[in-house]
């Protein structure tokens, strides 16, 4: 059968074994790199299923791991991947791109003046009517609160200083910073893959 064929057939999919409590939108695969790692930690990197079964098909990615769950066509089954490894390694940039989420991630989803965590917006540390520019270097994440409090003024001028200095992180180290943020669902098949900087539960 061709791939062409496979693929088409993919989409088309149910499941071989229905349980109502979980649908199949339920059952991402998590993606690692061909290092097995995974691709991103925050969002986490994760396919849908029917994504997985076509790079499986594919042969784009292997199956490390599967759910106890099942999709066929008339001519095959095949058990839902919970875990993939893509089979080409994909070389992360050296730098992340400059938006609203990473530099929120950059920041732990805190207000870099008094560290709430509600109501974020983003503060110019020098005003753009003093020449501040639009960059890592000079945006950090601010509670509206505290952004309304420092105005149109330099930190120095509002007795605001951050709480940390703004940095242009690395793709690293916002992977790092991201595992400081795991998911609310996490599949047991995956635990292998992720470490997360939370303290464990007995």
């Amino acid at each position: 059968m061709l791939k062409s064929e496979l693929i088409e057939r993919a989409a088309r999919f149910r499941s071989a074994e229905e349980d109502p409590s979980r649908s199949l939108s339920d059952c991402p695969a998590l993606v690692l790199n061909a290092d097995y790692t995974p691709l991103s930690y925050y969002p986490l990197s994760l396919w849908p299923w029917q994504t997985a079964i076509k790079a499986v098909v594919l042969e784009r990615v292997d199956i490390v791991s599967s759910y106890d769950r099942a999709v066929h066509s008339p001519s095959w089954t095949m058990q839902i991947p919970s875990v993939i490894a893509l089979r080409q390694y994909v070389k992360p940039s050296e730098f992340p791109a400059f938006t609203r989420f990473n530099l929120f991630l950059r920041d732990r989803f805190s207000c870099q003046y008094c560290g709430s965590p509600h109501n974020l917006t983003f503060d110019h540390v020098i005003p753009r009517r003093l020449g501040g520019r639009t960059s890592w270097e000079n945006i950090l994440t601010a509670c509206a609160p505290c952004n309304l409090k420092k105005g149109g003024r330099t930190p120095k001028q509002a007795n605001m200083p951050p709480l940390v200095p703004p940095i242009r992180p690395t793709s690293w180290q916002l992977q790092e910073r991201g595992k400081g943020f795991p998911p609310n669902y996490l599949h047991e098949t995956w635990r292998d893959w992720l470490y997360w900087d939370i303290e464990l539960e007995e």
